[in-house]
């Protein structure tokens, strides 16, 4: 038998038994380390087709419950690739059967690795708690890995792409789509303010940190869109070189992008004593979306007979109705250079009504959004502390 077959053997065999020698977990209640953070994936695994994974789940595949976090830790730990990052879309609370573990042990070489649909830097973070809570190496050695790979996916000017290793398409741009730009950058914030779950941490891989951060944040503002002679907001997408808004997916547009630039307004609003060129992003990004908002409009939702997609089983549609009573809503794109609302299809033509959009996508994506309204309910107390002289939303 060759030494790697044996190797393998050996990782297999590990796995299945990682239970056994902790500390009879079974035995007594401990204190749940939340998975809400991997529900993203969680949902992609079992509810979308995809050719591409590595293994799909089995008809009522178990689950582990919260409580066991060590087993849900350990499949992160069989999921990590060698260069410290994660594949998207899988359950990490799965039970999952021999011929699963098998296929994801032998796939440690493939560098596949993403930020995507919440993962990576929720993994890294998850397997912080976990040392904290058991002091077992290996979750430390796994939470390490993680925080360079991050380290080693950032661009010079600060941004990170979706993937890493970079892959040809759009992936390599700077993303803020699904929440990955931001969920590092609120990682990474966690490290630099002394979260007690990274106190294993020595002070070299600190100033590492604390080195991405700045440039993280650097990047941040220097991508805010100008449209118009105005301070906006932020797209999906940004060009990796030149920090222009870009295309993603054919159905994503280059555009002004309410949905993603919530979480950015709302990290930079965390931020104590703000320098002039964040409380100006602030400022400019919270009169957007005051200027922005639609109203007397409500999207629902309704039940169709069934049909089959190239993607998914198609249950639903949604229409936009006219509503006096409606709180404002936002559409989750504008079109650049006309601020008029803005929608696609995957052949990537520009529409201004959602019922121009077909089905499959209508019903699948989410085209209109309230998040806004959080940063403006936040707006008064901020504008209070930092900007007292300027309230943007008085007339």
């Amino acid at each position: 038998m060759s030494l790697t077959k044996i190797n393998y053997l050996a990782l297999l065999l590990a796995f299945l038994l990682s239970g056994t020698f902790v500390k009879a977990q079974s035995d007594k209640k401990e204190t749940p380390i939340s998975t809400k953070p991997f529900g993203d994936s969680e949902r992609h695994w079992y509810g979308i087709k995809d050719e591409s994974n590595l293994i799909n789940p089995v008809p009522n595949q178990p689950k582990y419950p919260e409580s066991d976090y060590t087993k849900i830790a350990d499949n992160m730990i069989l999921f990590q690739r060698s260069n410290g990052g994660w594949p998207k879309n899988y359950d990490m609370k799965a039970i999952l059967t021999p011929e699963q573990v098998e296929k994801v042990a032998s796939t440690k070489a493939i560098l596949h690795t993403t930020f995507d649909n919440e993962t990576t830097y929720t993994h890294i973070y998850y397997l912080a708690q976990v040392y904290t809570a058991t002091k077992i190496e290996k979750y430390k050695e796994a939470c390490l890995k993680g925080i360079q790979f991050i380290l080693d996916a950032q661009y010079a000017n600060g941004g990170w792409p979706q993937y890493f290793p970079l892959e040809k398409n759009y992936s390599r741009h700077i993303t803020f789509n699904d929440g990955a730009y931001m969920g590092i950058m609120n990682l990474l914030d966690k490290i630099i303010s002394d979260n007690p779950n990274f106190s294993f941490l020595d002070e070299n891989m600190k100033s590492k940190v604390i080195k991405s951060y700045n440039k993280g944040l650097d990047c941040i503002l220097n991508m805010q869109i100008k449209d118009n002679g105005r301070l906006t907001a932020w797209c999906q997408q940004h060009d990796e070189e030149t920090l222009a808004p870009a295309w993603a997916r054919k159905f994503e547009p280059l555009s002004i992008c309410n949905g993603e630039s919530v979480n950015v307004v709302l990290f930079l609003m965390k931020i104590k004593n703000p320098n002039d060129k964040i409380i100006q992003a602030i400022q400019s990004a919270v009169k957007w979306f005051a200027d922005s908002r639609i109203h007397n409009t409500r999207v629902e939702s309704f039940e169709i007979d069934a049909f089959e997609s190239k993607y998914k089983t198609v249950k639903r549609d949604i229409r936009v109705v006219t509503d006096p009573a409606a709180p404002p809503i936002w559409t989750r794109y504008y079109e650049l250079g006309t601020d008029k609302p803005l929608f696609c299809d995957r052949n990537s033509e520009f529409l201004y009504s959602l019922a121009e959009v077909s089905v499959e996508r209508r019903s699948g994506y989410s085209w209109y959004t309230y998040e806004p309204q959080k940063v403006l309910d936040k707006y008064p107390d901020w504008q209070k502390k930092y900007a007292a002289a300027n309230d943007v939303l008085q007339p």
